[in-house]
């Protein structure tokens, strides 16, 4: 066998995001894109703003830029992104907290190999990005969910049953991907006492790996806690694949809260880490660039206008939502919660969204709306042809 056993296994049960995506190229080659409205992934379609551009000509026309830095990224660029951090999070974050990586998903991978041991666990709420299972099991633990209350809020209690020895640590995703769920300060205030109080119980920290990259995403002023400044053990890991639509580009930063127990040797594995994965170090050029952009994000307002009229469409054909806070899905709910059934019936009408069971959530469906407000549009009569046939 060529593919090991593991790796067939994990193919089997792969991301259902990359499976409709997959889907709709071969529905655009026999039926045209014009003819296939694709909502199955999030890739941002605002182009980035004029800045980044003009920095990233003057970057790339400077000489000696390409050699090989330290490993955790150049310095001059982790100190911008610190200063800037330390005003966003309300934390000081310095230099040396500051990990440059390949994306979010670097600093994820980087963080959960620097605190797992064989057999540990990581919990997460359910509905999540389920990428987070592979990325567990990469390092030797497992990913355990738990459910969330109505509104797709965190469920502290039930977070706390699942709780044991081998637990390393939380991944805390707000705003959610794919509810759009922002997470209130009272609700992360409780989770903080809650994991202070076990970490006591158990004789092990427990840290929460927070995973950011919708946090500029947010609509109606919506406020986004800073988990670092409610619970110093915390790990930032994020990108500027969403605010800054570059998500081709693989280009984030892990950020270890200052005051994190055993910090340092958190921080020195996490540099070590960032090596031996084979990222070595994120790309010279956008670091240079993202540098100069601390702060800076697409006009959040181009989102809001297509969650509204993406959700006026299904709320109009009869589907039950509650409109996002933040990122760029919708999460409408299911009816008679078969998430497969209307996933199939949408598809029918060549509307390629992503079942609730993709995220650990069966009864729901994800629709991302970072798409031409011309799509949405076209798509409107293809929704009502599906909610004929869906609600009978």
């Amino acid at each position: 066998m060529a593919v090991s056993r593991k790796i067939e296994e994990m193919q089997a049960s792969s991301s259902f995001i990359r499976k409709m995506f997959e889907t709709g190229a071969r529905l655009k080659a026999e039926f045209g894109s014009d003819n296939v409205y694709d909502y199955s992934i999030g890739n941002p379609s605002a182009m980035p703003p004029e800045e980044f551009t003009k920095i990233l000509l003057e970057e790339a026309s400077k000489e000696d830029m390409h050699g090989y830095m330290p490993n955790a990224g150049y310095p001059f660029v982790r100190e911008q992104v610190a200063a800037y951090l330390t005003e966003e999070q309300k934390v000081p974050f310095r230099t040396e907290d500051i990990l440059m990586t390949s994306g979010a998903g670097g600093a994820l991978n980087v963080a959960l190999k620097t605190i797992l041991n064989p057999g540990d666990k990581i919990l997460a709420s359910r509905p999540c990005f389920m990428e987070y299972n592979f990325y567990c099991d990469n390092h030797g633990g497992k990913l355990e969910l738990v459910d969330c209350l109505p509104g797709f809020d965190l469920d502290v209690d039930a977070f706390e049953a699942a709780i044991d020895n081998t637990t390393a640590g939380l991944i805390i995703n707000s705003p959610n991907n794919p509810s759009g769920k922002v997470y209130s300060e009272e609700t992360l205030k409780k989770l903080a006492a809650m994991l202070e109080r076990k970490s006591a119980e158990i004789g092990r920290r427990i840290y929460i790996v927070c995973d950011e990259p919708y946090r500029k995403i947010v609509y109606g002023g919506a406020d986004v806690p800073s988990i670092p400044a409610i619970y110093p053990h915390t790990m930032v890991c994020t990108s500027y694949s969403k605010d800054l639509s570059v998500p081709g580009e693989r280009i984030g930063f892990l950020a270890v809260g200052p005051e994190l127990e055993d910090r340092d040797h958190v921080v020195n594995g996490a540099i070590l880490c960032n090596r031996i994965l084979g990222y070595v170090n994120a790309s010279a050029l956008m670091q240079r660039v993202v540098g100069r952009l601390q702060g800076l994000a697409v006009d959040v307002e181009q989102y809001q206008r297509k969650r509204d009229a993406l959700g006026k469409i299904l709320i109009d054909c009869g589907f039950d939502l509650d409109l996002p806070e933040g990122t760029f899905y919708l999460f409408p709910r299911a009816p008679m919660g078969d998430d497969m059934m209307v996933v199939n019936f949408l598809q029918e009408q060549n509307i390629l969204a992503v079942p609730g069971r993709g995220f650990g959530l069966p009864g729901y469906f994800r629709l991302s709306y970072c798409v031409d407000d011309d799509m949405i549009a076209r798509s409107e009569a293809a929704f009502k042809r599906a909610a004929e046939n869906i609600f009978g």
